[in-house]
């Protein structure tokens, strides 16, 4: 048993948008080059005419993915709230959608979907029989800032309790959960500070670099917080984006209690770079990914992390001329899976 290796077709949306990928070439990019099977997708951005597609389009993508043998790990779905123009979708109404994305999933292939991680359990609990009936599981995202444990004093930290308590009093095995790499991030990418500080009032700025240097991070936070009248989560992201320091949501070891509720994993990452003195090995340093993979390698666990690239959306801003290469960053980031699963060093190789 072993870690599985798997891509969100997300982390080409870069390719996407310019005409360079489709998601068909996407898919021979996951088979040919990284030597693995699982692919994730967003629901909207790769099913034309989402939630009706044609009947041409399923069949056409079931026959591709069976051509490379591919497995359709998760569908990531979204609950727009906003989606009529005369009321705010209710409760009801969002369950209704989640069975028509389940459905969707079952029909593509895909074993799980994941949802994003507010949404009410009741919602889950109305959708759980069409989950039973089309063996589509219904995964809730840890992302940070949202922590494993229970924390009533962190925001979002009872989410995960809630979640498995459900779970459990229902005795099913149909709902669970799809952790974010996020939760693992320690610093913010050098990218992201970069993208923040051109996009910031200089007066913010200025208010920044005058505090940081006086006080610990989580008073500075505070501070930021009543100073510019900001809610916890709004302030946690503006303020780690301008100094580059940030809290860890979770600890490798918090893996342990959900392992047997996890669906997949989001393999988080913004930026790959050589490790010094190790050539062709790579690493995103804002992010630890050794401590994970060591307690889910401990613990057999053999789902898929599916890589999430996140750092183009950082350099988007420069123009074209200065994009990143997002084949070459997924291909960097399963370059470091692979070695760190155990599955090999050599899986992906010659692609530099």
């Amino acid at each position: 048993m072993a870690i599985k290796r798997g891509v969100s077709l997300y982390s080409y949306q870069q390719e996407q948008f310019f005409g360079q990928m489709d998601w068909k070439a996407q898919i021979r990019e996951v088979h040919d080059n990284l030597k693995t099977d699982g692919i994730e997708i967003i629901n909207e951005s790769v099913i034309p005419q989402y939630p009706f597609p044609s009947e041409e389009f399923i069949a056409d993508w079931n026959d591709y993915m069976a051509r490379y043998n591919m497995k359709a790990v998760t569908m990531d779905v979204y609950l727009d709230t906003m989606r009529f123009r005369d009321h705010v979708m209710n409760h009801r109404e969002a369950a209704e959608l989640l069975k028509l994305d389940i459905k969707l999933a079952a029909a593509m292939g895909f074993q799980n979907i994941r949802c994003l991680c507010m949404i009410p359990i009741d919602i889950i609990d109305m959708a759980l029989d069409t989950a039973v009936k089309y063996n589509v599981r219904i995964g809730k995202e840890i992302h940070a800032p949202y922590p494993i444990k229970r924390d009533p004093n962190r925001e979002g930290g009872i989410m995960v309790t809630e979640l498995l308590e459900y779970v459990d009093k229902k005795g099913t095995n149909m709902v669970g959960l799809v952790p974010d790499f996020g939760i693992f991030q320690h610093t913010q990418s050098r990218v992201a500070v970069e993208h923040t500080r051109r996009h910031t009032d200089p007066a913010v700025l200025a208010w920044v670099e005058e505090n940081a240097p006086k006080y610990p991070y989580d008073e500075l936070q505070k501070l930021y917080q009543e100073h510019f009248h900001l809610d916890g989560m709004a302030a946690a992201f503006g303020l780690r984006g301008l100094v580059g320091k940030m809290r860890q949501a979770a600890e490798p070891e918090d893996l342990k209690e959900i392992i047997p509720y996890i669906l997949s994993f989001h393999g988080k990452f913004n930026e790959m770079t050589e490790i010094p003195g190790e050539p062709g090995h790579y690493e995103d340093v804002a992010f630890d990914y050794a401590g994970p993979f060591k307690v889910l390698n401990e613990c057999g666990f053999d789902g898929y992390v599916d890589s999430e690239y996140e750092g183009q959306r950082h350099q988007q801003d420069q123009g074209i001329e200065g994009l990143p290469d997002s084949v070459k960053e997924v291909r960097r980031h399963h370059e470091m899976m692979a070695r760190l699963s155990g599955e090999g060093e050599n899986i992906v190789q010659n692609l530099y």
